[in-house]
């Protein structure tokens, strides 16, 4: 699961970097589904983080790896 979650982050990355930002891949919980990723860079103190990470990553990450149920920024 750690390699089709880093691959679907791979999808995103480019758009987050267009931006100034990226995001890391900290900790896949494969017993529950949840992924906890770090925004990096301008993303890391965005007023939009919440959304980006929501909307976006963990919208992504749902459709590329269907047992991902959630995913937390730390």
């Amino acid at each position: 699961m750690h390699e089709k979650v880093e691959k679907a982050l791979d999808k995103i990355r480019p758009s987050l970097q267009a931006d100034g930002g990226g995001v890391d891949l900290v900790e896949v919980d494969e017993s529950n589904g949840t992924i906890k990723v770090r925004l990096t860079g301008a993303c890391g103190g965005c007023p939009m983080a919440t959304q980006t990470l929501k909307n976006g990553i963990e919208r992504v990450l749902k459709k590329e790896v269907p047992e991902v149920s959630e995913v937390v920024s730390v």
